[in-house]
């Protein structure tokens, strides 16, 4: 296989027309008038008529200066020979973010054409496909086009901004440094990393989309309301309705909406049903015209409050501020216990537990010395330095229990933990180290926090049925049973009816960790006959919406003439073709000196007679 690695080498072509214009036009004869005949010698017909075009006269010199210009070209144009077992292995990152979803097939078809492009004058190509998350798998690996072309059908851009660099590192380490990578977008880097090329179809697009959905009570009825926003630069109009489980469907409303503003959509969700959908008009870019929705309910937490009077206020503020609660009558049955300990009538705390000390002598001094909070995820981020305490009588503490604060050497807030055994399940109580009475901590918001997340983490890690609306990809963690006999669980992707499209089995354990479906629909998760999960899946990242940074952009042909060093060999007859040039020009050099030399025509004049 022939290439030239310097096609702009073809330009020198042009002097064959030159040559042949220049030989086309001839000059006229210069006349000298001679007495003899004889002294003339048989000269080349020429041109009486001055500088003209005329017919083309063969000659030495023409065909000369035709080889020079052929010689000079393919010297110019440096063609190189194809090495026999050369490949070019090229590497080809695709920006996985969900705007990419837009004009897929027509990044296809530019991807499969430019293949030719990418292969160069190597005998094989060899392709290595990436996303550009990090962690997924290779979309393909091989050198067929048409398995590349399937590769690129079955792959979904469904992720939120991401950071190529790791993709592109990992693509150079595949590829060498002789290989190409190319980084696949909609919004073009200035300067990619690791010598990346970029192939760009990116386009500014007018899109309306959902970003959100909240669904409450109000006045006795669950009322969802839809955030809508309009990412273009011009004012638009959209409808809206809703789909139903049964197949029905509302009447389409219209609304307007400003450039780059947000507006609220809200009705009451409907009656009976446990899923719907909001739709809008469709435009370019449909992820976010589809919003799936349930009516949210948490697990429910039970809870019994053992405190007495001297904590009653205390309890029913604290179960009231919780949602998804409801009391029970004894310890046996809550999932939460608020406890009061009492040093004189001392009663250790079964399951979980919030734990209060109860010292009525309220006689004590003021603690002193700094308050110090421990690394923990119950007191993150929160300010206790305006907290007082007064002295009070403490709970034994345990080796092995874990103190969130301290003042001085004193820990004024703990945490105990304790392992299942088999007549008793795990429990976890958090234990305040004295009497809130005899402190401020009821009017410190760190105090309330933290109470919210001990009670949220009991509610994560119980076994029970939740409903919730989730984003598409969003991490989900579920607790279920990892008892020897206990049953796999299914995640089961459901359409708005409840049929199942597709199944997925996990094998038990106590805590599952998984992610949202890709795709906005709707999602479900049993184990056995317990159902642990029923959820809306909804498309609603912002950045990927917003198109006003796309922009296109191709530099596959950037460094083309490097991969054409390292898989040709050069011409090595080039010093021949050289020599034969210079040989050509002194040939045509020497036929045109003579030509020069004769170029004079001598005519006699006419005979003379005698004297008379």
């Amino acid at each position: 296989m022939l290439t030239l690695a310097n096609p702009a080498g073809l330009w020198a072509l042009l002097g064959i027309p030159a040559v042949l214009a220049i030989h086309f036009l001839q000059r006229q004869a210069v006349i000298l008038p001679m007495s003899t005949l004889f002294l003339l010698e048989k000269t080349q017909r020429e041109s009486a008529s001055g500088r003209r075009l005329d017919r083309l006269m063969n000659s030495v010199p023409l065909w000369m200066q035709l080889l020079g210009v052929l010689l000079l070209t393919w010297l110019l144009a440096e063609p190189r020979y194809q090495k026999p077992k050369s490949t070019q292995r090229v590497a080809i990152v695709l920006d996985s973010s969900a705007s990419m979803a837009v004009g897929k097939d027509k990044l296809k078809e530019k991807l499969v054409a430019s293949l030719p492009e990418l292969q160069g004058a190597a005998a094989a190509l060899e392709l290595t496909l990436l996303e550009s998350t990090p962690g997924k798998p290779r979309l393909y690996a091989g050198s067929s086009a048409e398995e590349f072309g399937l590769a690129l059908d079955a792959w979904k851009p469904r992720a939120g901004l991401t950071d190529p660099s790791y993709a592109l590192r990992l693509a150079r380490s595949l590829v060498s440094r002789d290989g190409i990578v190319v980084y696949v977008t909609d919004t073009p880097m200035e300067t990619p990393p690791f010598n990346a090329r970029v192939l760009s179809l990116g386009e500014k697009i007018e899109n309306v989309g959902f970003t959100g959905v909240t669904i409450g009570e109000k006045e006795g009825a669950v009322i969802w309301q839809a955030m809508v926003r309009n990412y273009g630069k011009d004012r638009t109009s959209r409808t809206w309705q809703l789909e139903l489980p049964g197949g029905g469907k509302t009447e389409p409303k219209s609304f307007e909406i400003d450039a780059g503003l947000m507006i609220t959509l809200q009705a009451a969700f409907p009656e009976g049903a446990q899923r719907a959908r909001l739709v809008l008009s469709a435009d370019a870019f449909t992820l976010d015209d589809s919003l799936p929705m349930v009516a949210p309910q948490p697990k429910s937490l039970a809870l019994f409050a053992a405190t007495g009077e001297a904590y009653e206020a205390l309890s029913t503020k604290l179960i009231r501020s919780l949602a998804a609660t409801h009391a029970v009558n004894d310890t046996a049955s809550a999932d939460l216990t608020i406890l009061s300990y009492d040093p004189l009538d001392p009663v250790s705390a079964t399951g979980n537990a919030v734990v209060f000390v109860r010292d009525d002598t309220r006689s004590g001094a003021y603690l002193k010395g700094g308050i110090i909070a421990e690394k923990h995820p119950l007191i993150d981020g929160l300010n206790w330095q305006s907290l007082l305490v007064r002295e009070a009588i403490q709970i034994q503490r345990r080796d092995s229990d874990t103190v969130l604060l301290w003042q001085g050497p004193r820990a004024l807030i703990f945490l105990r933990e304790t392992a299942a055994t088999a007549e008793t399940p795990a429990s976890r109580q958090l234990c305040f180290n004295f009497d809130l009475r005899l402190s401020n901590a009821s009017t410190q918001p760190a105090f309330i926090v933290m109470l919210h997340r001990f009670a949220e983490e009991l509610r994560a890690a119980k076994i029970a049925p939740a409903t919730e609306n989730l984003e598409t990809g969003q991490p989900v963690t579920l607790a279920a049973s990892a008892a020897k006999d206990a049953p796999e669980l299914k995640i089961e992707t459901v359409d708005l009816a409840g049929k199942v499209i597709s199944t997925e089995n996990l094998p038990a354990s106590a805590s599952v960790r998984l992610e949202a479906p890709l795709d906005s629909g709707f999602l479900r998760v049993r184990q056995g006959e317990t159902s642990l999960l029923e959820a809306s899946v909804y498309f609603a990242d912002t950045r990927e919406a917003d198109f006003r940074a796309c922009d296109p952009a191709n530099t596959l042909a950037q460094g083309s003439a490097a991969a054409v060093e390292r898989n040709t060999d050069e011409d090595q007859w080039w010093r021949a073709w050289f020599l034969l040039l210079l040989a050509a020009l002194l040939i045509s050099w020497h036929f045109t000196r003579e030509r020069e030399a004769r170029k004079a025509q001598v005519v006699p004049a006419p005979p003379q007679g005698n004297p008379a």
